[in-house]
């Protein structure tokens, strides 16, 4: 069975920062373009950051520039998603989701998701 897992989510003060992880079971995630998701209360899913089969990465939201990154550990098949300076509007449930593609862009089209881990922010 091909599952993705979502860890590292909680509650952390504005300015901190968290690792979310993006485990892969039943596939290899080397071969996967990875993006990271969000979507808050209310709000639509977005974009956040997608990492290519090489490890360039693409950022989908102007609101983490300088802020987030991603990076892939192939020898652990995981996918790491790091977040400083956190802001009370990066509240939200993250997911992360693999894609056949070798790319990223604006219409990589994701095959596998995650439940989801909740990150918020709020002191």
């Amino acid at each position: 069975q091909l599952k993705l897992v979502e860890s590292g989510g909680g509650l952390v003060q504005p300015g901190g920062s968290l690792r979310l992880s993006c485990a892969a079971s039943g596939f290899t995630l080397e071969v996967y373009a990875i993006g990271w998701f969000r979507q808050a209360p209310g709000k639509e899913r977005e974009g956040v950051l997608c990492i290519s089969v090489s490890g360039d990465s693409t950022n989908y939201a102007d609101s983490v520039k300088g802020r987030f990154t991603i990076s892939r550990d192939n020898a652990k098949n995981t996918v790491y998603l790091q977040m400083n300076s956190l802001k009370p509007e990066d509240t939200a449930v993250y997911y992360c989701a693999g894609s056949r593609d070798y790319y990223c862009s604006g219409y990589t089209k994701y095959d596998y998701w995650g439940q989801g881990t909740q990150v918020t922010v709020s002191s």
